[in-house]
């Protein structure tokens, strides 16, 4: 399967873009580089070879979810710059 220059101004229009000439020439001949690969691909032996969502597997690593000790309220606000007894006190970002 080959491209034509006719393909890619249809391609261009369809995707509301226009090219010079030379534009397209090379378009077409760099399309034309890319279905040559695949066809090389194509040739390939993938009868024994199952297919793969992604080309690393990924396994996720979870820690056990553990009940720990966490910081109490007074230690939490100490450093803030500006706190209230219980909360952290921000400036205002939303006028009204």
């Amino acid at each position: 399967m080959s491209v034509t220059k006719k393909d890619v101004e249809y391609i261009a229009k369809l995707a509301r873009l226009k090219f010079s000439e030379n534009e397209l020439e090379n378009f077409t001949q760099e399309l034309n580089e890319i279905l040559n690969y695949v066809e090389k691909l194509n040739e390939l032996d993938t009868e024994n070879v199952e297919p793969l969502s992604h080309p690393i597997e990924n396994v996720n690593v979870f820690r056990e979810d553990k009940l720990q000790p966490s910081i109490n309220r007074e230690e939490a606000l100490r450093n803030a710059p500006s706190s209230t007894e219980e909360f952290f006190r921000v400036p205002k970002v939303i006028n009204k």
